[in-house]
C-alpha cells in the first residue's frame, strides 16, 4: 500500500516529473538572497564595510532568508508540488520572492539599515536575488533535459492529443533517460492546438492526416494521450494502425494511476475494454443520496454481476440497511466480501432464498421492511431460455411478480426493475419474459399509487458472468475456434460500473409506469470484437460462424416500434411509458403465450 501511494505521488500527472528538492532548493534560495544583499552592499560602499554594517547586512540576510523559507512553504514552492523550472514553480517562486523582498524593504526602512539610499539598494537586491533563483532553476532544467536521451531501441512515437495529459507525458518521456518511447510529434483536431509545441515536439496535423503522418515521420508507435478517449476513436486508430503495421499504446487510466502505482509513461497495449468502454458517467450525487442515504435497501440477485456492483455502489451512499438477497451462496459471499470486507455470511445483511418461493419472499419483506428495492435477479441466457422457456417464465415473470407483491404489501416506495434491450420488440423467450416483467412493474406501481415503480433497460454488460468477453477469452485460451453467430451481428455494450451508476441515477429520476433507457452508445459488431481479441492474444485462431440462434436478433433495439422516447433529467438516460399488464391477464402456466407481453 505504501509503495503504491509513493508511486502515485511521484507520478507526473499529479505534480510533474520526479525531482530531488527541497532542502537543497531552500538553501540555494537563501544563498541567493545572501549573495545579492552582501554583493549590493559591498558595491554600494566600495567594498569597505564597517563592523556595524556587516552586522546589519547579516541581520537582513537572516530576516529575508527566513521570509523566503516561510513564504516558499506557504506558496508550495518547497512541497514537491511543481517540477523544476515549470511555469507553476516559477509562479510560486515569483510570489514568494516578492513577498520576501517586501519584508526586506520594510525591515530596512523601519530600522534605517539602508541608510543613505534604501530604495535604490532594495530595488537592486530584489531583482538580483530573483534572477539568480530563476537562473539556477532554468539551468537545472536545461541540464536535466540535455542529459535525457532515448534508449538506442526507443520507438518513434506519435502522440494523439495535445492537451494537459499529452504535455505531461511528453515532459516525462523527454526527461527520462533511456525511455522506450521517443515523442516525435503530436496529432490533435483542435484548431487552437495547431501551433502547440512541447519540448520541441509540435503538433503535426489532425487525425485526418494520421495516415500520411505515420510513414512520413517513420513512426513505430501511436500513443493515445487522452484521459478518456471515445471508444469510436480508439477503434478508428486501431484499425488504421493495423493497416500501417504500427503499434497503438494508451496511457494508464486515472484509476490505475491512483490505485496501482503505475506511472503515466507506463504505456500499455490497447485492451478490449478500451475498444468497448467509454468515459466515466457523471451522476447527480444529491439525487441518488436523496433516496438511498439512511434508507433500508434490498437488492435481489445480489450475487450476480450487476447485483454485486449495485450493492457496492449503494453502500457508498450509507443506506440505513443493505439487504442482499440471492439463491447463490457463493455469489453472496463474493458480494459481502466486496461490500463489507468479509465473507462470513453470518450477518443479517445476506439472505439466501429463491424469488420463485412467494412465501419466502413475503417473509423476507415482512422481516426487513425495505423502503427501496433493486430487482436484479433473473435468468438471462437466451439459448437456455429458448430450450427451457418455463424456467425463464418462473423466474423472470412469476419471480418478479412475487417480489413486486411482497414490496407492495410492505409499502416499498421505490422499486427499480432491471430489464434488458431484448424486451424491446421481443423475439425470444428472454425478451418476452423481461417485457412482461416491465409491464407487471408498471401495473403494481399503478395499483399502489407509489410513484417510484419503474424499470431500467440496457444492453450487454462487458465482462459479466457468462457474457461474450469471458466466453471469447476462454475459447482463445483453449486455442479456438472462436464462434460468432453471424458476420454482421451487432450488440450494445457498456461496463458494469457505468450500467450500475446509471441504474442508481435512473432510480432517482424515474416514475411509475416508466421504462428508463440507458444510452448505450453505438452498437458494436461482434466479429470486430472477436478479431480484436484474437489479435491482442497474438495467436492464430479461426473464427467459425454458427448462424443466429432461435429467437436471436441480428441487431438489438433499445426501444420498441410503438414506444415514444422522451428525454429525462440526465443526458444519458431517456424514458418511455409502458402499458401495465394486470395480474388477471397474466397467463401463469403458459410461457409460450407471448401475446400478453408483446404489446
Amino acid at each position: 500500500m505504501t509503495s503504491a501511494v509513493t508511486a502515485r505521488l511521484d507520478d507526473p500527472l499529479v505534480h510533474g516529473p520526479k525531482v530531488r528538492y527541497r532542502d537543497s532548493h531552500r538553501l540555494i534560495d537563501i544563498a541567493c538572497w545572501a549573495l545579492a544583499i552582501f554583493g549590493v552592499y559591498l558595491i554600494h560602499y566600495d567594498f569597505v564595510l564597517t563592523p556595524l554594517q556587516v552586522v546589519m547586512v547579516l541581520g537582513l540576510i537572516v530576516i529575508t532568508g527566513s521570509a523566503q523559507w516561510l513564504f516558499g512553504w506557504g506558496f508550495f514552492l518547497y512541497r514537491r508540488r511543481f517540477s523544476t523550472g515549470s511555469f507553476d514553480e516559477i509562479r510560486a517562486l515569483w510570489k514568494s520572492g516578492l513577498a520576501a523582498g517586501a519584508i526586506l524593504l520594510v525591515t530596512g526602512i523601519i530600522t534605517g539599515y539602508f541608510m543613505d539610499h534604501p530604495a535604490a539598494i532594495g530595488i537592486i537586491v530584489i531583482p538580483a536575488a530573483m534572477t539568480m533563483m530563476f537562473g539556477i532553476r532554468y539551468g537545472e532544467r536545461r541540464r536535466r533535459l540535455a542529459r535525457a536521451h532515448p534508449d538506442t531501441n526507443a520507438e518513434r512515437t506519435l502522440i494523439i492529443g495535445a492537451g494537459e495529459v499529452a504535455t505531461r507525458l511528453i515532459q516525462q518521456l523527454v526527461a527520462t533517460s533511456g525511455t522506450k518511447y521517443w515523442p516525435i510529434g503530436m496529432v490533435d483536431d483542435s484548431p487552437e492546438k495547431c501551433n502547440v509545441q512541447v519540448h520541441h515536439v509540435q503538433v503535426l496535423g489532425t487525425l485526418a492526416d494520421l495516415r500520411q503522418l505515420v510513414p512520413k515521420t517513420r513512426a513505430q508507435v501511436i500513443a493515445i494521450a487522452i484521459a478518456y478517449p471515445p471508444r469510436g476513436l480508439v477503434r478508428e486508430i486501431q484499425h488504421l494502425a493495423d493497416e500501417l503495421d504500427v503499434v497503438v499504446k494508451v496511457i494508464p487510466s486515472l484509476v490505475e494511476l491512483f490505485e496501482t502505482g503505475v506511472q503515466t509513461t507506463d504505456l500499455r497495449d490497447v485492451s478490449i475494454y478500451d475498444l468497448l468502454g467509454r468515459a466515466p458517467v457523471e451522476t447527480n450525487v444529491e439525487e441518488i443520496a436523496g433516496y438511498l442515504t439512511g434508507a433500508r435497501v434490498l437488492v435481489t440477485g445480489a450475487g450476480g454481476s450487476i447485483g454485486s456492483v449495485l450493492c457496492q455502489h449503494i453502500s457508498r451512499f450509507q443506506p440505513g440497511e443493505l439487504i442482499m438477497v440471492d439463491r447463490d451462496e457463493t455469489g453472496l459471499q463474493h458480494t459481502q466480501l466486496a461490500v463489507s470486507g468479509n465473507g462470513l455470511l453470518s450477518t443479517k445483511e445476506t439472505v439466501l432464498t429463491d424469488i420463485r418461493d412467494a412465501d419466502a419472499v413475503r417473509r423476507i419483506f415482512e422481516n426487513y421492511q425495505p423502503e427501496v428495492v433493486f430487482h436484479a435477479a433473473a435468468l438471462k441466457h437466451l439459448p437456455m431460455l429458448e430450450r427451457f422457456p418455463e424456467e425463464g417464465w418462473k423466474t423472470n415473470v412469476l419471480g418478479t411478480l412475487n417480489v413486486l407483491e411482497a414490496a407492495a404489501a410492505v409499502n416499498v416506495q421505490r422499486f427499480v426493475n432491471i430489464s434488458t434491450d431484448k424486451a424491446a420488440n421481443p423475439t425470444s423467450q428472454l425478451g418476452y419474459s423481461k417485457r412482461a416483467a416491465e409491464k407487471l412493474t408498471a401495473w403494481v406501481g399503478q395499483q399502489t399509487g407509489n410513484e417510484g415503480y419503474l424499470s431500467v433497460r440496457f444492453g450487454n454488460v462487458i465482462g459479466s458472468r457468462g457474457s461474450m468477453l469471458p466466453t471469447f477469452t476462454s475459447l482463445i485460451e483453449q486455442g479456438g475456434p472462436v464462434t460468432v453467430t453471424h458476420p454482421e451481428v451487432t450488440r450494445y455494450f457498456m461496463t458494469v460500473v457505468e450500467a450500475c451508476q446509471l441504474v442508481l441515477q435512473a432510480g432517482g429520476i424515474g416514475s411509475s409506469g416508466e421504462v428508463m433507457i440507458l444510452d448505450m452508445g453505438e452498437p458494436v459488431r461482434i466479429l470486430d470484437v472477436a478479431k480484436r481479441m484474437i489479435s491482442l492474444s497474438g495467436k492464430d485462431i479461426d473464427i467459425v460462424f454458427t448462424g443466429l440462434r432461435e429467437g436471436e436478433k441480428l441487431h438489438e433495439q433499445l426501444t420498441a416500434d410503438t414506444e415514444a422516447i422522451l428525454s429525462s433529467a440526465h443526458p444519458l438516460i431517456s424514458r418511455t411509458r409502458i402499458e401495465p399488464l394486470p395480474v388477471t391477464e397474466l397467463n401463469y402456466l403458459n410461457p409460450t403465450a407471448k401475446v400478453q407481453s408483446q404489446s
